[in-house]
């Protein structure tokens, strides 16, 4: 089986990561070799010094579209739920992809704004409505809704399993499930 690298891209708290983790779990159930290249973890270990600027948060998606691309490349499933909020980084991980002839899906997570600082996994919207933070993607800091996403999943009006298996069907369509 051919890899290929699913971009989740949305709000903080939109449902990204909790998507690609049950697609991840319905993938390696159907013997797919699956990585989940979770935001807050490749901050952690690859971007570790990296800031919020737009020029860190552009280097640190090159970074995860790279280790995504090199995974693909080898087989594996990629899920990538990560911001992302610029469309031409999204872009530019695209075109890397594309150079190596590595299959890449940009799935739009839906989430209102108002939904998502309701759900406020980390806490982050309440940090910002009490001035602890500033640059909250989608509240004080841009974020560019993709165009053209291969798929748009409102997950608000949505259940995880549900809209895990709206991508597993792309996936399916495509030829790379």
């Amino acid at each position: 089986m051919s890899g290929a690298t699913i971009w989740l891209t949305g709000l903080p708290s939109a449902g990204k990561t909790t998507i690609a983790r049950a697609l991840a779990e319905r993938l390696r159930g159907e013997g797919r070799q699956v990585e989940v290249l979770d935001g807050d973890e490749i901050r952690e270990f690859l971007s570790a010094g990296l800031g919020f600027s737009r020029e860190d948060r552009d280097t640190n998606v090159r970074r995860i579209g790279f280790v995504a691309e090199l995974l693909a490349r080898h087989g594996v499933a990629v899920l990538v739920p990560v911001i992302a909020p610029y469309a031409d980084a999204r872009e530019a991980v695209r075109k890397h992809h594309q150079e190596h002839g590595t299959a890449y899906l940009e799935v739009h997570v839906a989430t209102p704004v108002e939904v998502c600082s309701v759900r406020d996994v980390k806490g982050l919207y309440a940090k910002q409505a009490a001035g602890e933070i500033s640059g909250l993607t989608g509240v004080d800091d841009p974020y560019e809704e993709p165009v053209a996403p291969d798929l748009r999943i409102e997950a608000h009006g949505t259940s995880v399993p549900e809209s895990a298996a709206v991508v597993h069907r792309l996936l399916v369509e495509r030829g790379l499930a």
